[in-house]
């Protein structure tokens, strides 16, 4: 027998903090590349700056039902979790990727909020079946 979850818990939202850190690494480690190799560090440090932007800009928000992605206060996309297939959180100790599975569709989005709360997130929203 399984519990029911409670009316207070259909209504609450966990909105996830920005993590800056992948971000300011990658335009911290383009700097010696700029001396180096022009062209790949002024690619990389972009590519910081834009991650960096995306992590200021946007949020996720677990709902009871969804993971949703909002800009500011518009919410750009819905994920219901009942279509989800499979999640994982690649290199935990250093998380950088954050890949999950739907029936139609896989997707992957760099950790730009706290990982911590992602995978608690995650695992009380959309718990792992053991494929053992």
């Amino acid at each position: 027998m399984t519990a029911t979850p409670a009316s207070s818990q259909s209504t609450s939202v966990v909105e996830l903090s920005p993590s800056y850190v992948l971000p300011v690494v990658l335009v911290l480690s383009a700097v010696p590349l700029l001396l180096v190799q022009v062209w790949v560090g002024l690619a990389i440090a972009l590519f910081g700056l834009f991650l960096l932007f995306q992590a200021v800009t946007l949020r996720l928000r677990f709902t009871f039902t969804d993971l949703d992605i909002y800009r500011g206060e518009t919410l750009i996309r819905r994920f219901a979790y009942q279509d989800w297939q499979n999640w994982q959180i690649f290199w935990p100790q250093v998380p950088i990727l954050f890949y999950f599975k739907e029936v139609q569709s896989i997707h992957f989005l760099p950790i730009l909020f706290d990982p911590k709360m992602l995978q608690t997130c995650l695992e009380q929203h959309c718990p792992k079946a053991n494929s053992n």
